[in-house]
């Protein structure tokens, strides 16, 4: 058989593929479980998306089956073992600010933009094309291929987790739903919470904290922390808080009401799995105050943060730190903090650990150190570690195929996010964002570039045939 020119390919049907792709982009598919019906168990969006893809497949020839209304998947091929594609259709809601209609999929200087633009409906389009290269070209697979539509990735993952107990595990497969060249390994997930019990009595003392939290969810550093004292020393602490922001670089406020103060303070929002990219503000002002004249309770919380979690993301004071060849540091983000008297007050985290840390020694750890405060760990979830080998068939064939459509050498990344990858016992993250993109997934005006786009399917196309001939 002569070589097969996959860009050509792709090419040949791109005004379809953009057409297609268009199509799906302008379903408003965000998780609405207010609008569910018996058919449409997360919504009505999710389901037209799904509904979307389903009935293109059908249409082109593919074997199509929907499941329990929340996944479906569309099926070429024959033979025993099955090469899977996991994609999603589902989006985030569309905040504000956008440049054009989020859902009007327009395209502008090569670029289409909408919300799922690049996460995750123009990469499931050039996954979809790239099959329907290979279907059209009646090329001879051994492998069924088939790819997998969730529509439930940017929650609970309900979509894949029930689709597993009913289906097939794929023998191998990837998710094109990240970062070129290929995402071999990912990080272990547990989100969790370390809980200080309500003050049985509370003593007099020159500073009470009324009021102390800030962030919104445990995978996001908080960039807003805010506190409320009662005191008689409001003038001093304004100062004090002042001078603060001043030694740290830091922009926040203070306002003094009769004998109250209210400090606020502003961060820097980033992914809880580098917390080192953003300014965590709820640390910041936790460490402020565990330095006033506060109560033997609020003395206790806000010391065991400035000692045991300021300025450390990676785990030493807490005595977890670890590091591995494969994926690196451990890193843990304090994300969410609420401070009570006559409640519960809690910290709660996202840790996301290497291959090859054991998570049930690091929990008894992290367990062991809270005794001493009588505090307990609630665990939350926790999502194992995700790992190919390097020298499996998978990773080897993806390699080879990058480099030939690119001419660029195949690095193998790990990180510390979670992609539909690790729902595979052999699955990998490959592309479609090419090294030195910008990653505008999830913000306003988020695009995907055509050429990129193209270039991805023809690089899918000849994964899939090489996977599965």
């Amino acid at each position: 058989m002569d070589k097969i020119n996959w860009q050509n390919e792709i090419e040949i049907r791109k005004q379809d593929l953009l057409t297609d792709t268009q199509q799906l982009l302008q379903i408003k598919s965000v998780l609405d479980e207010s609008a569910a019906t018996e058919t449409a168990p997360l919504g009505t969006g999710v389901k037209a998306a799904l509904d979307y893809m389903l009935d293109l497949g059908a249409k082109d020839g593919f074997t199509v089956k929907e499941v329990d209304h929340v996944a479906g998947h569309i099926e070429m091929g024959q033979g025993e073992e099955l090469l899977g594609i996991l994609c999603h259709v589902d989006v985030v809601p569309e905040g504000d600010g956008w440049s054009s209609d989020p859902y009007g999929a327009e395209i502008r200087e090569g670029k289409i933009y909408a919300r799922g633009a690049i996460d995750d409906k123009g990469p499931t389009m050039a996954a979809y094309y790239a099959m329907k290269v290979i279907k059209e070209l009646d090329l001879p697979l051994n492998k069924r291929v088939r790819m997998i539509i969730g529509t439930d990735e940017e929650s609970d993952w309900r979509c894949v987790d029930r689709y597993f107990e009913v289906e097939e595990m794929p023998t191998l497969g990837f998710a094109p739903d990240a970062d070129f060249p290929i995402i071999y390994a990912e990080k272990g997930i547990w989100d969790f919470a370390i809980v200080q019990p309500p003050a049985i009595h509370v003593e007099k003392a020159a500073v009470n904290v009324l009021e102390f939290s800030s962030g919104r969810r445990m995978n996001m550093v908080p960039d807003y922390a805010i506190a409320t004292v009662e005191t008689a020393q409001t003038a001093e602490l304004k100062q004090d808080y002042e001078l603060f922001l001043h030694k740290h670089s830091l922009t926040g406020k203070s306002e003094i009401k009769q004998n109250k103060i209210t400090f606020e303070l502003e961060g820097v929002s980033a992914h809880g799995m580098e917390p080192k990219n953003g300014v965590n503000a709820g640390l910041f002002l936790a460490s402020f105050l565990a330095d006033l004249q506060v109560d033997e309770h609020a003395k206790t919380y806000f010391t065991f943060i400035r000692d045991y979690l300021f300025e450390d993301s990676r785990g030493n004071k807490l005595g977890i730190a670890y590091h591995d060849e494969i994926t690196g540091d451990l890193t843990i983000n304090a994300g969410k903090f609420i401070y009570s008297k006559g409640k519960d007050s809690s910290i709660g985290f996202t840790m996301r650990y290497p291959v090859t840390f054991d998570w049930e020694k690091g929990k008894e750890t992290l367990t062991a150190k809270l005794l001493k405060f009588q505090w307990r760990v609630e665990s939350f979830s926790n999502s194992m570690p995700h790992h190919v080998d390097q020298d499996s068939f998978l990773v080897q064939t993806l390699q080879k195929v990058y480099e030939e459509e690119t001419g660029e050498k195949a690095e193998l990344l790990s990180i510390g996010g979670g992609t539909y990858a690790r729902s595979l016992k052999a699955g990998v993250a490959f592309g479609p964002l090419f090294p030195g993109s910008e990653d505008i997934a999830h913000q306003k005006d988020e695009y995907i570039e055509i050429e990129d786009m193209l270039k991805a399917a023809a690089i899918y196309a000849h994964a899939i045939y090489e996977l599965a001939r």
